[in-house]
């Protein structure tokens, strides 16, 4: 389970770092990250 979450949070982090250009567009993606691995731990 630990290198599911692992790979996930790779991915969306790799995701969102390519899809942002402002400080504020971090910060939305990287909430959005942790959303997204909140609910694939449930």
């Amino acid at each position: 389970m630990k290198t599911l979450l692992s790979v996930l949070l790779l991915c969306v982090s790799l995701f969102s770092l390519s899809a942002c250009n402002t400080v504020q567009g971090i910060g939305k993606d990287l909430e959005r990250g942790g959303q997204a691995i909140e609910k694939a731990a449930r």
